[in-house]
Formats: structure tokens, C-alpha cells, sequence
């Protein structure tokens, strides 16, 4: 198996493909929210911080276990130790890293197909189509089903693809998209009236506000999932990853590219607002806080689009495309997990099986979306606040503790030949074996309680 799994065709494409994974609608729609409602430049700081403590450590680990495993996130964690509390946990993490990316795909793609069709409705206005443009616009049954079957199905046929003709291929295409999507909207918003406010509100930070608890805690939770920690993504793109890369080195890059990222959308979403607000959009409640992060996306920007007169029309498209690119470069990772399984355990052509799992999360899919107030959330809940951070303390245990240090070393070594003379190898072993599990720990415990 180990002998024809596909690699990554370059390192450029496989910083593109894991980063693709990780910079998704947390980052361009979640981040910029909770910016707001937690002081902007401050919790933009500690987000920071613990991207470096919490995300960046773990993200070695997992990239690390699949690099080693050359197999999916199942096989990769049951080859680590062969005693049978090992294999307990192993399978415990290994059924949250396919499970994981599973449901959340059912309930992302909802929702990136929102996007997807307020990116068509000002195209459908220009045309005169009216009718049309309310219907992309309404929240229907007959809109969330038909919008989420395209993304499925955009989706599907990249990863039906393959790694280098799939994921990798469209990653280097739809990461570089992304960048010039942001620079141009930015470079447009911010010489309107009311941007600066929002940008001094990002960027010059309250520090009384840094030390606050609930800011930190929200901080943390961001920073862990902003790279899809306990995910099963980054594992098995590890397992794509050839024996000569430098582990720490990508995975530090894949990092800095997430991070960017994030303060990138905070340039956009917090100076838009403020725009917004300069146009008389509500951007507050009546309680004096920031209204919700789904109001501010699907109300707030689109008021302020429509504003704005034919410019607005072309803002509003250019938006909602980069958030719909956002979304599949994220949602191709989520499938390909599952995928990778399945072609290993079956033998299957890959195609077949990327096509069924699409449709049996659809069919998912669907079933939430009849079923909309009592099982969006619950299955957000469910797959991100409790099944996601439980995954990622298992997998951290297995790796820091029970995984033989020799066998860690050389895998490492592999595209780190100086490893133990250097500063990384110094800290990062005791650090996962330490910090790491109190953090997730803390996750966890916030979540509960």
C-alpha cells in the first residue's frame, strides 16, 4: 500500500492544500465576528499567541503520525503502538478523525451554499431576474437543498480527482484566488468613509481587555480549530507528504498562511462593518452588542452592498466568491478523509467511492435540512465542540506519550537531519507531553461548563 500511495507533487502544493484545509469560513467569517465581540486588536493578539502555543505544536504532531502511518488517519494511529490501551485509544481517535470531517461537511456545505447563492443573486438582479434573485436570497427548503447538491457536487469532482490531479491541482489554484479576492476588496474599503474606525478598532488594542478571561477562552477555541486540530485533515494530507520534507518547517508555514489569512479577513470584515454602520446599516442591538455572526454576513454586508449601487453589485459578487472559495478549499479536505479510508480498506476505483460518500453526505445533508431547527445545531455542537477536541486530546496522548520517542526521531529526522541539535526538538517533545493536554483540557472544560 505504502508503495503506490500518491504524494504530493510539490511542497508549494502541499503548503497550498493544507492550508486550503485550514483557512475556511472559520476563519474569514468566524474570526473577524468573534474579533468583534472581544475587542478587536486584543483578542487579535492572543489569537496569535496560542495559534503559536495550542495549534502549531499539535498540527506537527498530526502531520508527523500521518507522515508515518503513509495511510489513512485510522491505520496511520493503530501503527503507532501496538499495546491494546493503545489500540483502545487508537481507535477512539481514529473513529473521530473520520467522523469528524464527516458531519461537519453535512452541515458545511449548507451553508457554503448560502454563500454560493448570494453571489448569484446580484448577477441575477443585474439580469433583471427578480424573482430569481429573492429565492437565492430567502431561506427555503427547495434553496439550501439545490444550493448545498452544487457545492456537493463541486466538491466531489475534485477530489474524485486524486491527490495531484485533485486536491493539490485546484488548491494551487484556489488559495492564489483567494489572496487577490482579499487584496482588491480591501484596497476598496478602506477609502471609504468609516473604515478607519474599524481598522483602529482591529489594530491598536486595549490591553485592559487582553487579561480578560471570557477573551482568552474564546481566543483558544479559535486558534484550535482554525487548523482543523483533531480533524483527521492534516493527518492524512501528512500521510501524502514525501520523506524528504521538513515537517516543523511546512507545518510552521501552513501556519503563518492560516494566520495571515484570519488577520487578513479581520482588514475586511471589522473596516466593512464600520462602512456598513457610516451607511445607517445596524451593525449593534438594541443591547448595545455586536448582532450575530450569521446577521453581519447574510443582513449586514449585503445592506451595505446594496448601497453602494452598481459598485455594490460587484463587491457583493466578489465577496461571496471568495467566501464560496474559502469554503471548497476546506470542504475537499473534509471529503478526502473518509475517501482515503475507503480506498485503502476496499480497493475501490476512487471515483466510485467519492461519488457515494458525496451523496450519503448529502443525503445527511438533507435530512438536516428538513430538519433545520433541531439538528443544525446539534450536529455543529456535536461534531466541533465535543467529538473534534476529544479527538485531538487522544491523538496528542498517543503521539507524546505512547508513540516510542525513537521512532518519532526518525521519522522526523527524515527531512530534519540536524533535529537534535536544534532549538525545536529541545521544547517540542515535552511541550505536546504538557501543555498541549492542559489546553485541550481547557477546551474541553469550557465547552461543558
Amino acid at each position: 500500500m505504502g508503495e503506490v500511495r500518491e504524494q504530493f507533487k510539490s511542497r508549494f502544493g502541499f503548503v497550498m492544500s493544507a492550508a486550503g484545509a485550514a483557512v475556511g469560513l472559520g476563519n474569514i467569517w468566524g474570526f473577524p465576528t468573534r474579533a468583534a465581540e472581544n475587542g478587536g486588536a486584543a483578542f487579535l493578539l492572543a489569537y496569535i499567541v496560542l495559534i503559536a502555543l495550542l495549534a502549531y505544536p499539535m498540527l506537527v504532531v498530526e502531520i508527523t503520525i500521518g507522515r508515518f502511518g503513509r495511510s489513512n488517519p485510522w491505520d496511520s494511529l493503530r501503527m503507532l503502538d501496538r499495546r491494546r490501551v493503545s489500540l483502545w485509544l487508537s481507535s477512539i481517535a481514529g473513529l473521530g478523525t473520520i467522523l469528524v470531517p464527516t458531519l461537519v461537511m453535512t452541515f458545511y456545505c449548507i451553508v457554503a451554499g448560502w454563500f454560493l447563492c448570494y453571489m448569484l443573486a446580484p448577477i441575477a438582479n443585474i439580469l433583471q431576474l427578480t424573482s430569481l434573485a429573492e429565492w437565492l436570497t430567502d431561506f427555503s427548503t427547495s434553496r439550501n437543498l439545490t444550493a448545498a447538491a452544487v457545492f456537493y457536487i463541486l466538491t466531489i469532482a475534485i477530489v474524485q480527482s486524486g491527490v495531484r490531479d485533485g486536491v493539490e491541482k485546484w488548491s494551487q489554484r484556489l488559495m492564489p484566488a483567494l489572496f487577490i479576492l482579499f487584496a482588491a476588496l480591501i484596497a476598496y474599503l478602506l477609502t471609504l468613509p468609516g473604515a478607519s474606525q474599524g481598522l483602529a478598532m482591529y489594530l491598536i488594542p486595549d490591553m485592559d481587555k487582553l487579561w480578560d478571561s471570557e477573551l482568552l477562552i474564546s481566543a483558544m477555541g479559535q486558534a484550535f480549530f482554525s487548523l482543523t486540530i483533531g480533524g483527521g485533515s492534516m493527518m492524512v494530507y501528512g500521510s501524502y507528504l514525501a520523506k524528504k520534507e521538513h515537517i516543523p518547517k511546512m507545518a510552521m508555514q501552513v501556519t503563518a498562511i492560516d494566520t495571515s489569512v484570519a488577520f487578513i479577513a479581520g482588514l475586511l470584515i471589522l473596516p466593512a462593518m464600520f462602512v456598513a454602520m457610516n451607511h445607517g446599516v445596524q451593525i449593534y442591538g438594541e443591547n448595545g452588542e455586536l448582532l450575530s455572526s450569521d446577521t453581519l454576513v447574510f443582513a449586514v454586508l449585503p445592506s451595505l452592498f446594496e448601497t453602494m449601487g452598481s459598485i455594490g453589485s460587484i463587491l457583493a459578487v466578489a465577496f461571496f466568491l471568495l467566501m464560496t472559495l474559502a469554503a471548497l478549499t476546506s470542504s475537499i479536505s473534509m471529503l478526502e478523509v473518509p475517501v482515503a479510508l475507503l480506498q485503502e480498506k476496499t480497493k475501490q476505483k476512487r471515483s466510485l467511492i467519492t461519488w457515494g460518500l458525496g451523496l450519503l453526505a448529502l443525503l445527511i445533508s438533507t435530512l438536516i435540512i428538513f430538519n433545520f431547527q433541531q439538528l443544525f445545531g446539534l450536529v455543529i455542537a456535536v461534531s466541533t465542540e465535543y467529538m473534534q477536541p476529544l479527538t485531538a486530546l487522544v491523538t496528542c496522548i498517543l503521539g507524546a506519550w505512547l508513540w516510542n520517542r525513537q521512532q518519532v526521531i526518525a521519522e522526523l529526522k527524515q527531512g530534519y537531519p540536524e533535529l537534535m541539535t536544534g532549538v525545536f526538538w529541545k521544547i517540542w517533545p515535552w511541550y505536546v507531553r504538557v501543555v498541549c493536554p492542559l489546553l485541550i483540557i481547557l477546551v474541553i472544560v469550557n465547552t461543558l461548563f
